[in-house]
């Protein structure tokens, strides 16, 4: 049924993504208030799942909350493992209902949280209890995006595995809503300027306190209204921006400082996800080279590419 990679328009579905924005948000805080804090913030973010996006377990007094977003059901979910378990719909509502229906849920599970009211990362800050100009949900347009990244997730996976070295899984960031994962050469990093929109500047810091490579996909802003993948590092080498890359649909954004490969020149390719692992490893390997990454340390294991040829072979 979903053999084909959705088409997304972010002009026809920018509204349902701006609220789904800020709800993300929302129940992204609950968890950065509540989860031990790790690097890098991994631990606020939101893992793929096979009906939506989960904030997988975190602690909660002596128990774990998981909280879930179905795009298949449209609805939500908050589990505990004593036993509580909760699901609201999602519908279109403006974003202040939906905290305040959040908020009388965590009551009812005495689940006590406190986080910043604000968005950030966004042009605006406008409390979330305050939005109701953020009130459209499109369940189609949801699970559209959703779709696409179940697939997305797929090949972020396959190019993670192909690194040694520090990296993450793919991750869905509620901040700057997007999937991404990261390879690190293991090296500092010079001081970030930081200059994030409503987001400390110590977060920015310390996410950038090492050298990365990030790549991953967002579905547009205003700045570039396309869904669309990118790949940048950090801190950018001479000669990065310089000159074209294989597929001629990809270029180099200047203003984002990153490489873009627009989700439509994938979606529509015979093989998506070789089409998409191609870019990814092209701008991986012209950046870690401009860098002076150590690719041999970071990325030769035999053992490791014995067990994924071995994985490979069997499916």
């Amino acid at each position: 049924m979903y053999s084909q990679w959705p088409q997304l328009f972010y002009q026809e579905y920018k509204e349902t993504y701006f609220t789904l924005h800020r709800w993300l948000q929302i129940i992204g805080k609950i968890k950065l208030n509540k989860a031990p804090c790790p690097n890098h913030s991994w631990h606020a973010s939101y893992k793929l799942t096979s009906s939506g996006l989960s904030t997988m377990p975190f602690p909660d007094q002596d128990r774990t909350l998981t909280i879930d977003f179905d795009f298949l059901s449209h609805s939500i979910t908050f589990t505990t493992s004593d036993g509580d378990h909760v699901t609201r719909d999602l519908r279109s509502e403006s974003v202040s209902d939906f905290y305040e229906r959040v908020k009388k849920t965590l009551e009812f599970l005495d689940v006590k949280a406190q986080f910043s009211a604000r968005p950030n990362e966004l042009p605006d800050a406008v409390p979330f209890y305050k939005d109701t100009q953020h009130c459209e949900y499109d369940p189609f347009y949801a699970q559209d995006l959703w779709q696409a990244m179940t697939k997305i997730d797929i090949a972020l996976s396959k190019f993670r595995a192909r690194f040694t070295g520090k990296a993450n899984d793919p991750l869905f960031f509620w901040g700057s809503f997007d999937l991404a994962c990261s390879r690190f050469s293991g090296r500092s990093a010079p001081e970030h300027p930081g200059g994030v929109p409503h987001l400390p500047d110590k977060v920015v810091k310390e996410a950038y306190s090492q050298e990365i490579f990030t790549c991953g996909f967002w579905p547009g802003n205003e700045i570039y209204p396309h869904p669309a993948f990118f790949c940048y590092i950090y801190p950018e080498p001479k000669g990065f921006s310089d000159g074209e890359l294989r597929n001629k649909a990809s270029f180099y954004h200047h203003n984002l400082q990153e490489y873009i490969f627009p989700y439509e020149a994938v979606a529509v390719s015979p093989n998506p996800e070789s089409a998409l692992l191609e870019f990814l490893d092209e701008c991986y390997q012209k950046a870690s080279k401009l860098a002076d990454w150590d690719k041999e340390r970071l990325e030769s294991d035999a053992f490791l590419l014995k067990l994924q040829t071995k994985n490979s072979a069997t499916h």
